[in-house]
C-alpha cells in the first residue's frame, strides 16, 4: 500500500495523472497494472467541480465572445455597424447596456454545462490515463478527442440555452438572432415545446467537433507543456508557475485550433428555425463554415479570438490546477484508507 508520504513526493503542481508517470516503485510496493486511479464517480465529480470553479471567473469573457462571434453574421466586413470593437470595449458596452449582472449572463446554465460536460470529459480521460491507454502513440490526443465528444453530446442542451441567453440584450446593441427567453427554465421549456426533445440537441453537430478539437489540444498540450517546462528548470519544481506557464502555452494552441469551430458552433446554436424545425441560416457544420468563409472571409472564422484566449487561458489554469490538486488529495485519501 502506498503511503501519503510517498504520494507527497510529487511536486505540488504535478500529479501522476497530468504529468509523466513516476516509477512504479514510488506508487506501490507491489506490481500493479497501469496507474493508480481514483474511484470513477468521484473523479467525474472532481472534474465537474474544478471547471465550475473556473467558470465563475471566466463567464464574462464567454458573454463577450458570443457577442463578437455573432456580430456581422453572414455580412462582409465594413457593411454592418460594429457595436463591439474589442474585449475591453465590449465588456464596457455589455456592462452599460445590461448592467453588471449582464456580464454574468448565462452563468447558471453555464455552470450546468461545465459540470455535465467536464465530469464526463475529464472523468473519461482520467480513466483512459489510469488504464495506460494515453501512453500509446497519439493516445492522449485520441483519448482527449473522444472524451470531448462524449462530454459535448451530453451537455449540448445546456450550451444551446447558454448561447441564447448570452446573445440576448437590448435592441440597440443586439447581434445575431434574439430568442427573448425569460430565463433558464423558460428557455428549456420553450425549446422543448417548439422543437421537441430533439430540438434541445440542435447544434450538437457543431459542438462535438468543437469540443473534440479543443479537448484533444488542451489535455494533450497541457501535459506535454508541463513536462517540457519542468525539464527546462526555469522554475522551482514546487512552483505554481510550472502549471501556470504550461496552461498559458496550452491556451495558445487551443485558441488557434478551436476558434473556427467555436464560431461555427455559436452560429449553429443561435440561428432561428423555421416551422419544420430546420435552421434558417445553416444546414449543418460544413454548410456554416462554408457560408461564413464566403461572406465574411477566412478571418470571419476567427471572430472573438481574443476573448476566446482570455477565457481559455485562465480557465485552463484554474480548471487544470484545481482538478490536479483535488485529485492528488483524493488519491492520497484513498491510499491512506
Amino acid at each position: 500500500m502506498t503511503t501519503g508520504t510517498q504520494l507527497l513526493n510529487y511536486p505540488a503542481t504535478e500529479s501522476p495523472f497530468t504529468s509523466p508517470p513516476a516509477p512504479m516503485a514510488t506508487l506501490s510496493r507491489t506490481p500493479v497494472q497501469g496507474h493508480p486511479h481514483i474511484w470513477p464517480p468521484l473523479d467525474f465529480a472532481l472534474g465537474a467541480l474544478a471547471c465550475c470553479g473556473a467558470c465563475l471567473f471566466t463567464n464574462p469573457m464567454e458573454v463577450v465572445k458570443t457577442r463578437l462571434q455573432l456580430q456581422g453574421e453572414l455580412r462582409a466586413h465594413g457593411s454592418y455597424q460594429r457595436h463591439y470593437r474589442g474585449v475591453l470595449q465590449a465588456l464596457w458596452v455589455v456592462g452599460r447596456n445590461d448592467g453588471l449582472r449582464g456580464l454574468q449572463k448565462g452563468l447558471c446554465v453555464g455552470l450546468l454545462y461545465q459540470g455535465s460536460m467536464n465530469s464526463v470529459r475529464l472523468g473519461f480521460y482520467s480513466y483512459t490515463e489510469a488504464a495506460g491507454l494515453t501512453q500509446a502513440p497519439v493516445g492522449n490526443i485520441l483519448a482527449g478527442a473522444i472524451a470531448g465528444a462524449l462530454g459535448a453530446f451530453v451537455a449540448s442542451p445546456a450550451y444551446l440555452v447558454k448561447t441564447h441567453l448570452q446573445a440576448q440584450t437590448v435592441q440597440t446593441v443586439a447581434v445575431g438572432h434574439q430568442h427573448n427567453h425569460q430565463g433558464v427554465s423558460s428557455a428549456f421549456a420553450t425549446i422543448y415545446r417548439r422543437e421537441g426533445l430533439v430540438g434541445l440537441w440542435r447544434g450538437v453537430n457543431g459542438a462535438v467537433p468543437r469540443v473534440m478539437v479543443g479537448s484533444a489540444a488542451q489535455l494533450a498540450t497541457f501535459s506535454s507543456a508541463k513536462e517540457w517546462v519542468s525539464h527546462t528548470e526555469w522554475f522551482h519544481p514546487n512552483s505554481s508557475l510550472v502549471a501556470l506557464t504550461a496552461a498559458m502555452l496550452s491556451g495558445v494552441v487551443v485558441t488557434i485550433t478551436m476558434t473556427p469551430f467555436d464560431v461555427v458552433s455559436t452560429r449553429l446554436y443561435n440561428q432561428p428555425v423555421d416551422e419544420f424545425r430546420r435552421g434558417q441560416l445553416y444546414r449543418g457544420f460544413s454548410d456554416c463554415m462554408l457560408k461564413v468563409s464566403q461572406a465574411e472571409g477566412l478571418l470571419g472564422l476567427y471572430k472573438g479570438i481574443w476573448p476566446v484566449f482570455l477565457r481559455l487561458a485562465p480557465h485552463t489554469v484554474l480548471s487544470m490546477l484545481l482538478w490536479d490538486l483535488m485529485r492528488q488529495k483524493a488519491l492520497q485519501y484513498q491510499l491512506e484508507s
